[in-house]
């Protein structure tokens, strides 16, 4: 994972939250906890999707910074209107497809965005808590998969029980189970 300079991490040390954050701060007070004494299994979460962010910790601070990636590079730009963050692409469709979309206000690429724009809103609020439960399921089985009630845990977070899940995640050491409440906040599909 490359993560970008919008994107905000958490940083345990075993279960204990180091630091909440951009990357660099986060990495910056990760290595300064390694380099007073920090004991257990380093992990730093992105806490969007709760993928591991892996981080070289040898040397300096600053060459521990130095080597942190930065943002992806940007495309060659091609056809289309680079500005707007337009991009030229293939679409195969049949000659009724064509025939229908040629005759929408706004041309073929205008009715395009307008369908995508569409079923996007439509499904952006079960996308949104699809998302929250993989994040939230991923960060659990790796901070809280030895911990009892886990496997029961994560049923309630698909079952969309909220109060069950809560229930049963309120013995965990604490920093773990507020980053869990908090991934789990758009979880929970509204009624």
């Amino acid at each position: 994972m490359v993560p970008t300079d919008d994107v905000t991490c958490s940083a345990f040390d075993d279960r204990h939250l180091i630091a909440r954050g951009p990357l660099a701060e986060v990495v910056r007070a990760t290595k300064l906890a390694l380099d007073a004494g920090a004991a257990g299994s380093i992990l730093i979460f992105d806490d969007r999707t709760s993928q591991l962010i892996e981080v070289d910790f040898r040397g300096s601070p600053d060459e521990v910074m130095a080597r942190l990636p930065g943002p992806a590079p940007t495309a060659a730009r091609g056809p289309g209107r680079p500005r707007l963050g337009v991009v030229a692409r293939e679409v195969t469709l049949l000659p009724r497809h064509w025939d229908w979309l040629g005759q929408q206000p706004g041309g073929v690429s205008g009715a395009l965005r307008r369908l995508v724009e569409h079923a996007t809103r439509q499904q952006e609020p079960q996308a949104r808590a699809r998302q929250a439960q993989e994040a939230t399921d991923r960060f659990m089985r790796v901070m809280a998969g030895d911990l009892a009630g886990y496997e029961e845990a994560s049923r309630a977070l698909y079952r969309g029980e909220r109060e069950r899940f809560a229930e049963l995640t309120a013995k965990w050491p604490t920093d773990v189970r507020q980053h869990l409440l908090k991934l789990a906040a758009g979880a929970w599909t509204p009624e």
